[in-house]
């Protein structure tokens, strides 16, 4: 099992990239047409954590790091404290929150690169970072300098691909980078190259969802500013046009979404502690009084948020009645498959690519959301014993439907 959230990285430091702790599950071949799917090893319980996966590579997202949402460069572990996070979205620097000490934030711990300053929970991360990638990506006193390759491939992608985030071209960076550091980049590559394919098409389509109409221009000046920034022999063919966009579709196919939240971990700490029951109440009014008026202040944008490539958690098909959901709840980057109902060996594991309220609407509806925006159509038991259901979607879904936030759609998104 992972650590816990109060450790500095847990399981995060003397791990492989893409490790997996205590899986209770395995990827297996189900057909040319839907691929790899996740299957149960053995009978998992209601409520039991399936696995604990770190990604092979992760990364934040630019415009959620430009906004000050700050975060470990590495493990994406929120660095102000839940005092300070709510400052900040609350806009109100006077405001103290109660039970400080629920707060798992340790400051004294974050360490920053000594070149590029860019900052990390712990030493174990930067030290990570440093083995992995960060020696290639390291940007040292041009951390500023508008005209180094890497800030002008970052501010292009800024230019492209606006709020709300669904991935980021750092997260193709940090793959090369990885790979150019690596003894043994043959085991990287194949690491990288489990994650599903697709056809030229399906790639366009997925290049056309993340970059708009111009994408085909966009995606080419990206191609050339990458391979300035990072062009590597032993990886030529992903500096190629079609190269870089099967890259480009594989990070835009499995990217999973992560969220991490020091205001949301001290939320959960202060839910456990056991209080009399009128200052039970006065914590939960105080805390559901803060969350409206940061809503007002700040919107949805609650949480650092970034993406990753989970080698098990990709091989999770989608159902609309999953038996299984992805969270965060180490405000880090280690991913938990939690079981939804009991699940028996053998049994597929599945989670939803559309949120809860997505997943009450019609099988029309569910499938047009899933089409635009993973290409394919559902056969999950929902969806086949409403097959006859009448093609139409009514007026408030259609509506819902235009209001389709793409942040929302990533696998389970950002759950902390």
């Amino acid at each position: 099992m992972a650590a816990a959230a109060g450790d500095a990285c847990g399981t995060v430091t003397g791990v492989r990239a893409g490790a997996v702790a205590g899986a209770a599950a395995e990827a297996r071949f189900i057909s040319s047409a839907k691929g790899k799917g996740l299957f149960a090893t053995k009978n998992i319980r209601k409520g039991e954590t399936v696995f604990v996966e770190r990604p092979v590579v992760s990364s934040q997202f630019l415009w959620n790091a430009l906004y000050n949402y700050r975060a470990c460069d590495h493990c994406l572990r929120a660095l102000e404290t839940a005092e300070e996070n709510a400052q900040r979205l609350l806009g109100k620097s006077s405001l103290v929150l109660p039970h400080p000490e629920q707060c798992s934030i340790r400051k004294d711990l974050h360490q920053q690169c000594p070149r590029c300053q860019v900052t990390y929970c712990s030493a174990e991360c930067r030290q990570a970072a440093l083995e992995q990638y960060h020696q290639v990506l390291c940007l040292g006193p041009s951390r500023d300098d508008p005209t180094h390759p890497l800030n002008k491939l970052q501010e292009a992608w800024r230019n492209m691909h606006y709020p709300p985030e669904t991935s980021s071209i750092m997260l193709m960076a940090r793959m090369v980078a990885t790979v150019k550091q690596a003894k043994d980049k043959e085991w990287w590559i194949k690491a990288f190259s489990q994650f599903c394919s697709k056809t030229a098409n399906e790639e366009e389509e997925i290049v056309h969802k993340l970059l708009g109409d111009k994408f085909k221009g966009q995606l080419e000046l990206l191609r050339l500013l990458f391979t300035e920034a990072l062009y590597d022999e032993h990886l030529s063919r992903w500096f190629t046009p079609e190269g870089f966009r099967s890259l480009f579709a594989l990070v835009g196919t499995n990217g999973q979404g992560i969220g991490t939240s020091s205001l949301s971990q001290w939320v959960h700490a202060c839910d456990a502690l056991d209080l009399p029951m009128l200052q039970r109440e006065e914590l939960d009014a105080f805390i559901d009084q803060l969350y409206k008026d940061i809503e007002k202040e700040s919107g949805e944008f609650l949480n650092c948020e970034g993406s990753g490539l989970y080698v098990l958690q990709s091989c999770c098909n989608h159902s609309c009645i999953p038996n299984a959901e992805t969270s965060f709840p180490e405000n880090n980057f280690l991913l938990h498959l939690t079981a939804l109902e009991d699940i028996e060996a053998g049994e597929e594991i599945c989670i939803s690519y559309l949120d809860c309220c997505q997943r009450e609407r019609s099988r029309h509806s569910r499938n047009k959301i899933l089409r635009e925006n993973y290409l394919f159509t559902c056969s999950c038991p929902k969806c086949l014993a409403q097959a006859d259901d009448a093609d139409v979607t009514s007026d408030e879904e259609e509506e819902g439907e235009g209001e389709t936030d793409d942040a929302e759609l990533e696998d389970e998104m950002t759950d902390v």
